[in-house]
């Protein structure tokens, strides 16, 4: 008889017992996730209808607002669930996907930051050479190898954390 366990489902312990509190943090995620979605969408409606903005500074603003957004929209609403419906789990599954989408879209973050750093170096150091350096093609290739390391470097680190379960071992890290 081989002892064989399984990870179905992780416990949140964070959360409160109490109901107030937890109806509290509720309504503190739902003011951060409005005030967050209103801000991203205002900046994402200007600058896509903004004719005059259509500038590799805007293309790159555009893009962190929309990753984001995107990085909002993963974690917050099971907060919210977990808080508004006194659950204090989460699947496996579940965990591990929104570990790695967080981590993919919190890496296009930084690299969309770092872009945009050289965007403004080019802008004010090399401003006779500003058109050919970035442009359109330019910023649509680097937007392309900011979401394929971002991925990349979110594979592999959610690899590392949720390895494929082995028969007759229990899902988790590796430690070395």
């Amino acid at each position: 008889m081989s002892n064989s366990s399984s990870i179905s489902h992780f416990l949140l312990l964070a959360l409160p017992d109490t109901r107030q509190l937890q109806l509290l943090y509720f309504s503190f995620f739902l003011g951060i996730s409005l005030a967050a979605l209103l801000g991203n969408s205002l900046i994402i409606s200007t600058t896509a209808c903004g004719h005059h903005l259509h500038t590799p500074m805007f293309f790159f603003l555009l893009n962190l607002a929309l990753t984001h957004l995107g990085s909002i929209c993963t974690t917050v609403p099971k907060a919210m669930s977990s808080s508004l419906w006194d659950t204090r789990h989460i699947s496996y599954a579940g965990c591990a996907a929104q570990v790695s989408l967080f981590f993919c879209l919190m890496s296009v973050e930084y690299f969309l930051l770092t872009i945009m750093r050289f965007d403004h170096y080019v802008s004010i150091c090399k401003f006779l050479h500003y058109g050919t350096l970035l442009g359109s093609r330019a910023c649509a290739h680097m937007e392309a190898a900011a979401w394929a390391s971002a991925f990349l470097n979110a594979l592999m680190h959610s690899q590392y954390l949720f390895p494929p379960p082995v028969p007759g071992q229990c899902p988790g890290p590796v430690l070395l």
